[in-house]
């Protein structure tokens, strides 16, 4: 693997990164706010109250600034697929590309069709038409992230394919898999609520805002009950969610998940480390070993996190690398040594059929099939194991920093809901600027979640097939060099300027004259 420029490996890593990151700051509150505009206007068309009109109108005005930049960055991200990724394009475009062309197709369209009503609709179509167009943004925006997320789950773990022999390439035999793997349901719901939790936040923090400026204090105690609500409820759902997504982590990706609990030596009763310090073992030369020091432990609990056993056996960093009879764990060194028979035998497989050897292309392809599932790992024969392991400490960190961040969350919703009932909380400033200053750990939190998603997951593009030292573009390091720090100045400065916006905005507030107008009207 001489040949590899791993300086083009990892400037193309990088910005993929800058572009997902920023993508990811927009659209969260696109995908929650959406429902809670429509909420909120469904109060309007149930009690004919104007207020709620206005409500409405504000929140919206915020969705349509976040959108429109949202939309922006991802299209930026679906380019990079072809420019930075050809190869892994071309090995797995027949199923990659199928979700994204659905969410283009249906989704997209979809939301851009009815999302000119939502914002031009008002007094010029029913209240009743009306509703449903902001319904269906919000249903729309939604089914975007679906297939999205599909086509991403698909790489954690790549369900309904086949690899064909003759064109090199994986081909998608059975759609319903794809959609339907256990992966990509529950990573759409773990995301999307996430992103729900987010959006509360926010809507939460920015009344709190008015609260302390004492103005549009009816506003911001309606908004903040509606969020707060809507918050709580995709609270639980996101812990539900997070609970699958430990047991799918523990179960296709076992090295993340050993990756982001820092567990060395497998074990049954394993216990989850709640906090923890990690302090590298100077020890352990190869694996860059890292002790857990200061830590709080629930016994047992990872166990039961994984498997829904407390006796159950959770695999180690040790096992994966240096393999475990015991429990059927093939070393790194074994599946190395089966995924160049498969690199090898379907370079024979080649061959053989151009020469018209079919006993020898029947021969190979029988190899190619057998190693198949190990194909990735070929890509590593000879090399050193700690490229096999993802960075251990900012999986471990970006997780434990994300799940207190979402207790947080829970806590506030519930204190704020419960004050803002008994209309109490203009007068608890402590907690309206912990509302306020909790908008920006929302998108920490947020973001972290996909550092452990992705970070965790390396080396691999697709999990177990398909490294990222085998996908990158053959181009020049220093183009990509050139576009991360363009993006990184586009992109920085579009959020400089949606921030600038959405303050503005804020500071504007809901239209004052619009009560009044509607009362005249009626």
């Amino acid at each position: 693997m001489e040949h590899i420029d791993f300086s083009l490996v990892d400037w193309s890593r990088a910005q993929f990164a800058l572009t997902a990151l920023y993508h990811w700051l927009f659209v969260p509150l696109t995908l929650g706010l959406s429902f809670i505009i429509a909420f909120m206007e469904t109060q309007y068309v149930r009690t004919g109250n104007p207020e709620w009109k206005r409500i409405t109108k504000f929140w919206m005005t915020l969705f349509g600034v976040n959108f429109a930049i949202g939309v922006a960055t991802g299209i930026i991200l679906e380019f990079e697929f072809g420019t930075n990724w050809s190869n892994y394009s071309w090995f797995v475009g027949d199923i990659f590309g199928a979700p994204l062309a659905i969410e283009g197709i249906m989704a997209f369209f979809l939301e851009s069709t009815f999302i000119a009503v939502m914002f031009f609709g008002w007094n010029k179509v029913s209240k009743k038409f009306h509703l449903l167009s902001t319904w269906l943004v919000a249903i729309g925006s939604n089914l975007s992230a679906l297939w999205i997320l599909v086509a991403n789950a698909w790489m954690q773990y790549p369900a309904g394919m086949k690899f064909n022999p003759d064109t090199a390439r994986n081909e998608m035999v059975n759609f319903w898999d794809v959609l339907f793997s256990p992966v990509a349901l529950n990573k759409f719901f773990h995301t999307v609520t996430s992103s729900y939790v987010l959006s509360a936040v926010f809507v939460i923090g920015v009344s709190a805002w008015f609260l302390l400026k004492n103005k549009e204090q009816l506003f911001a105690k309606k908004s903040i009950i509606v969020a707060s609500i809507f918050g709580l409820v995709t609270s639980f759902l996101i812990i539900i969610t997070g609970d699958g997504s430990a047991k799918n982590m523990a179960k296709y990706q076992p090295m993340k998940f050993a990756a982001m609990e820092n567990l060395y030596t497998g074990r049954q009763n394993a216990p989850l480390a709640v906090i923890g310090l990690l302090q590298k073992d100077k020890t352990d030369t190869i694996l860059d070993k890292q002790n857990i020091s200061l830590k709080i432990e629930i016994p047992s609990l990872l166990s039961i996190m994984a498997f829904q056993d407390a006796n159950a056996y959770v695999p180690g960093i040790h096992d994966l690398v240096n393999g475990n009879a015991e429990h059927n764990i093939l070393s790194y060194k074994e599946r190395s040594d089966k995924g160049k028979i498969a690199i090898t035998s379907l370079a024979e497989y080649k061959n053989a059929k151009k020469t018209g050897n079919d006993s020898i292309a029947n021969a190979a392809l029988t190899k190619l099939n057998e190693n198949y599932p190990h194909f990735g790992y070929g890509y590593y024969a000879n090399r050193n194991v700690n490229e096999l392991i993802p960075n251990i400490p900012l999986t471990f960190y970006s997780f434990r920093i994300m799940v207190g961040l979402g207790f947080h969350f829970i806590a506030l919703f519930l204190v704020v809901w419960i004050l803002a009932k008994k209309d109490k909380l203009e007068k608890k400033r402590f907690i309206l600027y912990t509302a306020l200053w909790s908008i920006p750990l929302a998108y920490i939190a947020s973001e972290l979640g996909w550092v452990v998603t992705e970070v965790g997951r390396q080396p691999w593009v697709i999990q177990d097939i398909l490294p990222t030292i085998a996908a990158v573009s053959q181009i020049k390091s220093t183009s990509v060099q050139i576009t991360f720090w363009l993006f990184f100045v586009i992109f920085t400065g579009l959020l400089i300027a949606e921030i600038k916006i959405m303050l503005s905005q804020i500071k504007k507030g809901p239209e004052t004259e619009l009560i009044e107008n509607e009362i005249r009207i009626n």
